[in-house]
C-alpha cells in the first residue's frame, strides 16, 4: 500500500480528514451564527492528530482550539498555527510569561492563581484568562460567588490580565436523564450574574450539549468527540440530529499464514486449541500499539468478512483464524470499514466495557497516522522516524 520511506510496518491507521471536516460543518449549521466553534484538539486530538485536525477543524469554521495542558499548545505553536489557544486545565502559576509570549489563552480556576502568577508576567505582557466555573462536576473550579467577585476586582487591577472568557462543564450532557445538566445550568446563570461586564466567551456545552441543548449554548462551544464522527454516549445515538462520519480506521496486512492440525495451541498460555485443521494468520499489532489482551477473540475484518482474533494478543502481533489459504499481505481491518462490514469505535469499546472516546486515545504513537482526503493519502505521521511526508 505504502511507497518505502513512510514506514516499514505493516500495521497503520487512517485519518479521514474529509470526515472531520464534515463532522464541523454539520454541526456549524445547526448552531447560530455568532456561536464560536472551538475544536478540541487535546490528547493529539483524541489520537487522530492534533496538527492535522486542528488545520482541518479551522478551515471548516472553527474560530479557536482546546487542549488540555500548555504543551499540546505550545507544540501547535510550534507547527505554525496562531488559532486562539485554550488551555483547559490547570497550568503553574510560573508559566504564565510563556504563555503570554506564545499567546495561549489559559484556564484559572482559584483566586491565589492570580496573586502567584502576577509575579512571573513581564510588565508589558498580556495574559487572555478564561475563568473555569465549578458547576457539579467535582474538578477544578470555582464554586463560590464571592471569589469570583475577588478575582473580577483583581483582573481590574492588573491590566496585565484580560478576563477574555468563563465557562462551565457539564457532567451528565450525554445521559437521556438531564436534571443535573438542568441544575448545572442553572448554577452558571447564578455565578454569571456576578459579572458586571460580561466576558466576551462563555460557553458550558460539550459535543453532548451542543448536539442536544440550544438553551447551553451561550456564544461558545467545546465540540471534542463528535467532531471525529463518534457519539458521546450510546444512549445518545437515536437523539442526533444528523449522522456523524467516523474519522479513525485502523489496518494491517497478514505476514504470516500457516495450516495448523487438530489440537495445536496458538500464542501464550496456549489457550487456545484448534478444533480441526485451521488456517492461521499472523498479524503485526499488539498491546503495545494498544490493541490490547482483552481484545483476545474480538473480530477483524479479511476479505470482507469477519474473522476472530484467536488465542492471546502478543506484545507486537496477535493471530486470527483464517477462513482458507491466503496470501502474506492480505489486508486486515480491525476498525473501519472493508467492504461490506464495518467495525466501530463503538463495537470495540463495548468489547473492552470503556467509552469510544478511549478507543483511539489508547493507540500508541508506535501506529503511523495516514491522512487522507478525498480516499487518497496526503500526509503521514510516524513520530517513531520523524519523517513525515
Amino acid at each position: 500500500m505504502m511507497e518505502q520511506g513512510y514506514f516499514y510496518r505493516d500495521t497503520w491507521a487512517e485519518v479521514d480528514l474529509d470526515a472531520i471536516k464534515e463532522n464541523v460543518q454539520s454541526i456549524k449549521r445547526i448552531l447560530p451564527n455568532e456561536v464560536q466553534f472551538i475544536a478540541v484538539v487535546k490528547a493529539n486530538a483524541y489520537g487522530h492528530g492534533a496538527v492535522q485536525v486542528a488545520q482541518t477543524a479551522l478551515q471548516a469554521g472553527a474560530t479557536y482550539l482546546a487542549v488540555a495542558f500548555l504543551d499540546e499548545a505550545l507544540a501547535l505553536r510550534e507547527q505554525g498555527i496562531d488559532a486562539p489557544i485554550l488551555v483547559l486545565g490547570a497550568s503553574r502559576p510560573r508559566d504564565v510569561s510563556v504563555a503570554a509570549q506564545h499567546h495561549v489563552t489559559l484556564t484559572a480556576f482559584r483566586t491565589d492563581w492570580f496573586t502567584e502568577a502576577q509575579q512571573f508576567l513581564e510588565k508589558n505582557q498580556v495574559l487572555n484568562v478564561h475563568v473555569k466555573i465549578d458547576t457539579g462536576m467535582g474538578r477544578i473550579g470555582i464554586r463560590d460567588k464571592e471569589e469570583v467577585k475577588a478575582i473580577c476586582d483583581f483582573v481590574k487591577k492588573d491590566s496585565r490580565f484580560f478576563l477574555e472568557g468563563v465557562f462551565t462543564h457539564f457532567a451528565t450532557a450525554d445521559e437521556l436523564d438531564d436534571n443535573y445538566l438542568r441544575g448545572q445550568h442553572q448554577r452558571f446563570l447564578e455565578i454569571l450574574s456576578v459579572f458586571k461586564e460580561k466576558p466576551k466567551l462563555i460557553h458550558c456545552s460539550n459535543s453532548a450539549a451542543t448536539l442536544r441543548f440550544p438553551f447551553a449554548l451561550f456564544n461558545g462551544v467545546r465540540v471534542g468527540i463528535a467532531m471525529y464522527g463518534l457519539t458521546p454516549s450510546r444512549e445518545m445515538e437515536p437523539l442526533l440530529p444528523f449522522e456523524l462520519k467516523e474519522a479513525f480506521s485502523l489496518h494491517s496486512q497478514l505476514v504470516h499464514v500457516k495450516k495448523l492440525q487438530k489440537g495445536e495451541k496458538v500464542s501464550y498460555g496456549a489457550t487456545y486449541e484448534t478444533g480441526e485443521k485451521e488456517w492461521i494468520g499472523t498479524v503485526p499489532i499488539g498491546y503495545a500499539d494498544g490493541w490490547i489482551r482483552r481484545l483476545q477473540g474480538q473480530e477483524v475484518i479479511v476479505e470482507g468478512k469477519r474473522t476472530k482474533i484467536v488465542g492471546r494478543i502478543c506484545m507486537d502481533q496477535c493471530m486470527i483464524n483464517l477462513p482458507h489459504a491466503l496470501p502474506v499481505g492480505t489486508k486486515v481491518t480491525l476498525i473501519g470499514k472493508q467492504q461490506d462490514e464495518n467495525i466501530s469505535c463503538n463495537e470495540i469499546a463495548q468489547k473492552l466495557e470503556t467509552i469510544n472516546y478511549e478507543i483511539p486515545c489508547i493507540i500508541s504513537n508506535r501506529v503511523p497516522r495516514v491522512y487522507m482526503r478525498s480516499g487518497k493519502m496526503v500526509e503521514l505521521q510516524n513520530p517513531l522516524l520523524h519523517n513525515d511526508h
